[in-house]
This record gives C-alpha cells, sequence and structure tokens, in this order.
C-alpha cells in the first residue's frame, strides 16, 4: 500500500498511546507515502483513532507541505 515508511508518526501514536493502555505496544499502526499521498493507519476504536490523530495533527500540514516539495516547507521548523 506504501511505498516510502514514515515510521516516526507510528512511533509517536504508539509512544503516546501507552500512556493510556499497555496494550498499544501490539499496535499496528503504521504510516507512509505513496507517491503525493500520505497514508496513516489508525486505530479501528473510535476513541483510539481521534486520540492518535491529535498526536499528529501538529505536523501533518509540514509533512503535506513536504510531500508536494513545497519550497517554504523547510522555513516552518
Amino acid at each position: 500500500m506504501i511505498e516510502r515508511e514514515a515510521p516516526g508518526l507510528a512511533e509517536a501514536m504508539r509512544f503516546e498511546s501507552l500512556k493510556s493502555t499497555p496494550h498499544a505496544m501490539l499496535s499496528r499502526a503504521l504510516a507512509g507515502m505513496r507517491g503525493r499521498v500520505l497514508i496513516i493507519n489508525l486505530p479501528g476504536s473510535p476513541r483510539a483513532a481521534v486520540e492518535n490523530l491529535q498526536v499528529l495533527l501538529p505536523v501533518l500540514a509540514h509533512a503535506v507541505e513536504l510531500l508536494n516539495d513545497d519550497p517554504q516547507a523547510e522555513q516552518h521548523h
């Protein structure tokens, strides 16, 4: 499904979820790119999906800029 993995996104979701439950280490969270599309596999539980998405929201805009080869992307660090 993905061409390039973005392991930091999945790691961040697991790290944050471990604060709530030890079962988070069983997570199959995966994130990566296919072409210029960012694919994020969120948990099946609606509550966990929202919690995990909230972890990623602060970096998603920058991720999209990088995917689109936006020349301004590196200025937003």
